[in-house]
Parts: C-alpha cells; structure tokens; sequence
C-alpha cells in the first residue's frame, strides 16, 4: 500500500523575534477523528503580537519554531475515516483548545475543561511541543472542536467566535442581572467584546476607560459604550512611589465613576469590572474601593482578564474589607453556542449588540502579508491615524 499523500502546506513560522518565514510545512491526510481546514481568515491576538514581538508572552517561552494564530476559520476539505457530523464543503469555526476528555480528569468530567491539566492549544507554547497555530493554508483539528457557521455568516465574523468566547465566558462568571452597570478597563478588542456581550445580557450601561482617547472614541461612536473616560498617564518627573500608584489609581476609579454619571445620569457603582489589560495600575482602579468614589461597588466583582506581569501590588485590604471578588477568567468552556447567537444578532435593529465586525479594522490578503499585519496589530493607530482594533489575515480567499 502506497504512503498517504501529504499536501504542500505553506505557513508563516515564528524563528524568533520580528523573524517570520513563509515555508513549507507538508500536512497528512486528518486522523480518524479530524477534519481537513482550509484556513480562509485569521485574526490576530494579543498573545500572538507578544510572541512575535519577543518570542514570548510573559514568561511563556517559544522553544521551537512556531506557527502562530488561533482565532480562526475555514472549509472542511477531507475527512477522517470516522468523521459523520461534518461533510466536505462545511464552513467552520475552530475552537483550538483540544482538552484530555478523560473521565479521570476532574476539569473535563465537570465542563471546566479550559482548565485541563493536558490542554493543547494552538499557538501556545505553554506546552512541549507546541500545538501549531493557524497561519497556515491548513490545519487538521478534530471534528469535535469545529463548529458549522450559518451560511450567511462571512469567515471573518467566524474567526471572532474566539476572542468572543472570551467575553462570554467572562460574563458568564460575573453572574449580572439584567440592568447591571459595569465598567471595562481596556478598549481593545477583548474589552470592547466584554461591552459587547455584557450588553447582549441585559446590563443597563457600560463605561469604558483606556489610555488611547482614540480607542474610546471608537467605543463611543459604534455603540459598545455608554460613557468613557481616558486614563491619567503617569507622572515622567520622577521616579513613582507606590503611594504614588495606588492615588493615581483611585483618581483613575473618581474618573470612571464620574464619567459614567455624567454621561448616564445615573449615580452608583459599578457592578462589577472587566479588567482587559493585566496593566497593574489598571487591576489596581479596577477593585479599589475609597470614599468618595467606588469603581466596584461593595459585593462586587472585578474580572481578570488581562495577562499581565506574574507579580503585582493590589489593595488587598479593600478588597477584604468591602467584599470584592477576584474572579480570573482564563480563555473559555462551552461557549461558542453562546457566541454564535451574539455574532448573528450583532449590529441588528433591536438587539441591543454593537456590529462586531466593526472591530476588524485592518485586513491583509495572503501569508506573505502576516508581517505587516503583525507591525500594524502591535500599534494604536495606522500610518494614517486611523485607529487599530482588530487586525485579520485572509489566508485562502
């Protein structure tokens, strides 16, 4: 019997920092339980921009050359031998966290499966060897984890289904009622899906706060947020003290809270924070609690979202003292269901969800492009002044 033929793959692979090549990287025919993707678009993460911008992400290192990407989607063109619920010609959204499945394993037994102690998950290299990413023609995944997009939905909006699960999850485990107020601390684009979604859940409004005005601009002007309220940079006159971080904190927390009732007329607190950026002076504003002003009201929840530095300063006493919960948020479980609703109703009259696909800003057509996709997803704002939220790789037109 002759060898199973192997496909001509071209993919971007990360050599080290800024050193991307465009090779061949040849791919099999799918296992018995796969699908053959054909990647038609992939958006660009913030994990994936570390990674090529240092090699890392944290202190997360890339110990073998690496193809990046995992918000993506793509057209089943092969199957395995024991694949039946998806057919040649399907369009699919990856979900690239392939978790154990084992009954021994407690995270999956009970749907926490984000959590699996054997989690492989494209483009990391949290573990050895890594789990390739989708910068690539295509991807063979297990047909478990590959969702059918409707018909009328474009491969761009499918990609998002990633990131978005994100905020789903998020919500989810900040439990609001409908009505709730909240406050998301980063315009990015996990930041402005967290405002997105909390609004898909019935919360009353959202205040957004950043660094970049022109970010909240963005906010402001597609719908994702209610009232906004830029970040005061640090003081570059000397070296800041801690004392110096934890009042620049509490006056970021003033401005929020000010904003929102400026912009809402509606006094109280914040229900609850999502914190997007892992910035410690934003994680800081997020939970402090100090009279006259609250970010969080007492009771509270401040969601991490944002990976930062692994060691931070925080006012632990506050959060003791007035009951805040620090709740971490790590990628998602059983959740793109969810997402695919939020993306269909997205932009539509009556729904209350902002047009998400408004958050791909910057589109780049080819693998040889995913350069200049990485220079420009690293940045705020273009050469032409024009704001950077979300940058995708249309890899297969």
């Amino acid at each position: 019997m002759s060898a199973p033929m192997l496909y001509e793959n071209k993919a971007q692979v990360l050599y080290g920092p800024k050193d991307l090549r465009l090779i061949s990287r040849p791919i099999p025919p799918p296992a018995a339980d796969e699908v053959q993707v054909a990647i038609r678009s992939t958006t660009l993460c913030g994990s994936d921009v570390h990674y090529y911008t240092h090699y890392a992400n944290g202190d997360i290192k890339i110990r073998e050359p690496l193809s990046q990407g995992h918000e993506s989607a793509g057209e089943v063109v092969a199957l395995g031998r024991d694949v039946t619920a998806l057919h040649i010609g399907d369009r699919v959204a990856l979900e690239v966290g392939v978790p154990c499945e084992l009954p021994s394993c407690d995270e999956c037994d009970t749907g926490r499966y984000n959590l699996c102690g054997q989690m492989r998950f494209r483009s990391s290299a949290a573990r050895f060897p890594h789990f390739q990413g989708t910068l690539r023609e295509r991807v063979n995944h297990p047909a478990r984890w590959c969702h059918p997009l409707p018909v009328d939905m474009s491969w761009d909006a499918g990609a998002l289904l990633e990131p978005l699960s994100v905020a789903v999850h998020a919500v989810r485990k900040a439990g609001l009622r409908p009505g709730a107020s909240v406050l998301v601390v980063g315009a990015g684009a996990v930041g402005l899906m967290c405002a997105a979604v909390a609004k898909a859940a019935g919360c009353a409004d959202v205040t957004m706060t950043d660094i970049a005005a022109n970010r909240l601009r963005f906010a402001l002007e597609n719908g994702f947020a209610d009232a906004t309220s830029v970040v005061a940079p640090p003081k570059r006159n000397s070296v800041p003290t801690l004392e110096d971080g934890l009042a620049s904190a509490r006056e970021n927390a003033v401005r929020a809270t000010e904003a929102k009732t400026t912009a809402t007329s509606k006094g109280g607190k914040f229900h609850a924070t999502f914190e997007c950026t892992g910035v410690e002076s934003c994680v800081q504003t997020s939970i402090y609690v100090c009279p006259p002003a609250r970010a969080t009201r007492p009771g509270g929840k401040v969601l991490l979202i944002g990976l930062g530095v692994p060691i931070e300063t925080l006012p632990m006493s506050v959060v003791v003292q007035h009951e805040v919960d620090l709740v971490g948020v790590w990628r998602y479980a059983n959740t793109y269901p969810r997402a695919l609703e939020i993306m269909q109703a997205a932009g539509k009259e009556g729904t209350n969800v902002p047009d998400l696909q408004k958050l791909l800003t910057h589109r780049f057509h080819g693998l040889e492009t995913a350069p200049k996709a990485f220079v420009t997803a690293a940045r705020t704002t273009d050469d032409d002044g024009e704001v950077v939220i979300k940058v995708v790789v249309v890899v297969n037109n």
